[in-house]
Parts: C-alpha cells; structure tokens; sequence
C-alpha cells in the first residue's frame, strides 16, 4: 500500500481525530478508519459494506457510472473481443498478460489437470438424484481438500500454484459432471484435443451412443460467457472467498464458501430468475402487459435482466454478449422456441422505450448469458453453476492477492449491537 496522502477530520464529543486518507489508482479517496476504535473507542456502521474497502487490489477496477470494467488494466470488451478465457485466466492469476511461450504453458498445465480423482465418482452418487447441480458443486469442490490434500497447505507457495492450477482446470469436469448426474446420463472425460470452452461443451452435451462436434460458433459464445464473468471485483461471493479464506481455510473449502454464496438469487441466481421471468411472461403477445406492470410504481414487479446494481449506464459486459446472443440465435433459430421469441421482442422494447432509455434499464450481462445458455441446451438449473465455473479465477486470484499480503488479517467485523443488556438468569419454575 502507498502511503498516506493526506488527512480526513473527525469530530465528536469535543475531540478531534485525523484519519489519514489513500489515493487509489483510479476511484474515490479512502479514509483509514483502521484505528478509529483504538483511537476514539468507536466503530463505524455501514450494512452490505457499500461505502467501505475492506481490502487494496490491484486486480479488478469497475466505475459503475460510466459502464467500466477493467482486469489489470484491460477493459473487458477488448479482452472478450481480442483474448480467449484462458488467456484472461493468466492476466488474473499473474497480473500480466502472457507471451505466447507463457500462454501455451499455462495451457498445456490445465489441459493436463482436467481429469478429477477417480473416487470423486463415488462422492457424486452420494447425492439425491434430482440434487441441484450447485449443492452437488459446493459439496464437491469442498471435497476437494479430501481428494487433494497435497495443495491444500496455504502457507507453501508451490502448494497454492498448484491448488490454483487444478482449480481452475478441474471445475469444468466438476460442473459437467453435476449435470449430467442430474439428468442421469453419464459423465463423460475430459478431452485435451479440444480447448477450454468446447471440452466443457463437450462433457455436458456428448453421450457414449453417438458422436458429438461442438460448433465453434457455440464454443466461441461459452468462451465469452466465462470470459465476463471471470472477476468482478469485491462482491457477495468473492468478499466470502477472502473472509473464508483469511482464517487460513484450504482453498477448496474457500472457493466452496464463494460458490455457496454465488448460489443466492441477488447473486448468482440473477441470470436464472431472467429466464423464469421469460417463462412467466410465455409468449409475445403478453409483453405489453408486464412493461406495464415493470412501470407502476405500485406494482412489485420487476424485470430481471435489466439494468445493475453497479452499472448506473450501460453493462460493458453486456454489449460484447449481444453480439455472441445474436450469432447463437441464428445459428439455432428461435422460431421453435417461444421463450427466446419472448427474450427477443423483450429486448427490442427495453432499447427503445423512452422510459428504459430515460432509466438506462438496459438488458444487462444477465439477460444475454441466460438466453444464449437456454438456446444451447442447458436447463435454468445450470446457469448458475457455469457463473461459478467462469468466476472460479477470479476468485483465486483474489485469493491469492490476499493470502500474499503481510497486512493480510483474520476478518472480524463489528457490530451496532441493540440487544438487551445484561440480566440474572431466572429459575424456569419462576418464569
């Protein structure tokens, strides 16, 4: 961390204390309140931690106001137009992006460690069979530490190389895997002739009975799906990876902790609750009905898919998806398809309907990822998984970032305590 740049004033109670205060790189000054308590005997309160950094990084920037998002520096609509997920794997991980003999090492080591321990096989069946693919993820990935135990030490270096590497190369099988356990087929092994994106297609979509090409048009939109979900800076589930892990918890266990907090529906969930929404809305016809309802202010209603709690303009993430939603939509058509109809007449509307336009409620990353995962093949069910497949680097990264840093410290936060105060207990017969 660099050194202070100047100082904030507090006054209370007639003391005065001077907060020293941080320029960042890029967003708003942060004031050090890290010994306000020992200092003034006080805490500060500020529920969901909106206006508070609880760490410095140097990995991923967002400026919600004007529609940014940068990994290391890079925007994300050049990395998803230009790079490949792997590729941005690497800039997450290692905070450049690589030369071309640094790349196809990298990929070369997480092509060679797709394959799960044999006996994780058992783990699955251990499962109800209509378990949802993300409790079958969080107990998996947390089992991890039991098949994986040789990287699981956080404090050696090479360990936390290699937990990475694994990490980052077996959640792909993993979530394969989850889905077809949910639907009763077979799982099917990785293939290290094909990359990333299409070996995940692969495992999900491929049976023993019959040979199965994924287009590259589909491998190319799953590409970028995982690619602008990859990191997003300090929110739910990443904060949980950090606190978790700051405790000195494997990284399994840490990364299981991040994905049980993706599971939420204000998380995770998002893109899964826009294609419930298009099921609700059933056909075209219908739309005029729900805007309206989306702009009474009376009505609870909203439209999932539009507009973000950070992005105050426009989702960049979302522009590059259009493209992808687009393509994958005239490869396999929408005509038989009644809820990509609906997603479709939706999103016409949203871009030229002066109230969307005036609210800047634009379809969002959400509504594109869901469309095009729908339009693939995959049930609502799954959505959610593939975000924590995309987001895993990320949150190693963040992992990493924070394990590595001397300041690093067990989270402990405060509270604004307005329980009852100290009281006898009483005998029950006399209660």
């Amino acid at each position: 961390m660099t050194e202070p740049t100047k100082t904030a004033t507090l006054s209370f109670d007639g003391k005065t204390f001077d907060l020293p205060m941080f320029t960042p790189t890029a967003g708003p000054e942060v004031i050090d309140i890290r010994k306000l308590y020992g200092q003034a005997g006080v805490f500060t309160y500020d529920p969901g931690f909106t206006s508070t950094a609880a760490c410095d990084s140097t990995i991923t920037y967002i400026d919600g106001d004007e529609g940014i998002l940068l990994h290391r520096g890079y925007p994300i609509d050049q990395l998803a137009a230009k790079s490949h997920y792997l590729e941005v794997c690497y800039l997450l991980l290692y905070g450049e992006l690589p030369t071309a003999t640094q790349l196809e090492d990298f990929e070369t080591r997480v092509t060679h460690h797709t394959m799960v321990h044999e006996q994780m096989h058992n783990f699955f069946r251990g499962f109800r069979r209509d378990a949802h693919p993300m409790a079958t993820m969080v107990g998996v990935v947390g089992a991890m530490s039991a098949f994986y135990a040789d990287s699981a030490d956080v404090n050696d270096p090479w360990q936390r190389e290699v937990a990475s590497i694994r990490l980052v190369a077996k959640l792909p099988t993993i979530a394969a895997m989850a889905y077809k356990y949910s639907i009763g087929q077979p799982f099917v092994y990785p293939r290290n002739d094909l990359d990333y994106a299409a070996n995940f297609l692969h495992m999900c979509f491929s049976v023993p009975a019959e040979k199965y090409e994924v287009d590259p048009i589909l491998a190319r939109a799953m590409d970028r799906i995982l690619t602008l979900h990859a990191d997003h800076e300090q929110n739910a589930s990443t904060s949980t990876v950090r606190l978790a892990s700051s405790s000195g918890a494997n990284p399994f266990a840490s990364i299981a902790a991040g994905i049980a907090c993706l599971w939420g529906p204000a998380h995770g969930g998002a893109n899964q609750a826009c294609l419930e929404m298009l099921r609700e809305i059933g056909t075209v016809d219908r739309i005029p009905e729900f805007i309206a309802r989306a702009k009474d202010k009376n009505d609870p209603f909203r439209l999932m898919g539009f507009g973000h709690r950070v992005y105050k303009n426009t989702d960049p993430r979302a522009k590059v998806l259009k493209n992808s939603a687009d393509e994958v939509l005239e490869l396999l058509g929408v005509q038989d398809n009644p809820l990509l109809q609906v997603a479709k007449e939706l999103e016409h509307v949203a871009l030229n309907d002066p109230y969307f336009i005036e609210k800047k409620l634009f379809p969002n990353v959400d509504f594109y990822s869901g469309i095009i995962l729908e339009a693939m093949g995959f049930p609502t069910s799954m959505f959610t998984p593939i975000f924590a497949l995309s987001r895993t680097v990320g949150w190693i990264s963040q992992w990493k970032e924070m394990i590595a840093d001397p300041q690093m410290k067990i989270g402990r936060p405060r509270q604004l305590y307005l329980g009852a105060t100290a009281r006898d207990y009483v005998d029950v017969e006399n209660r």
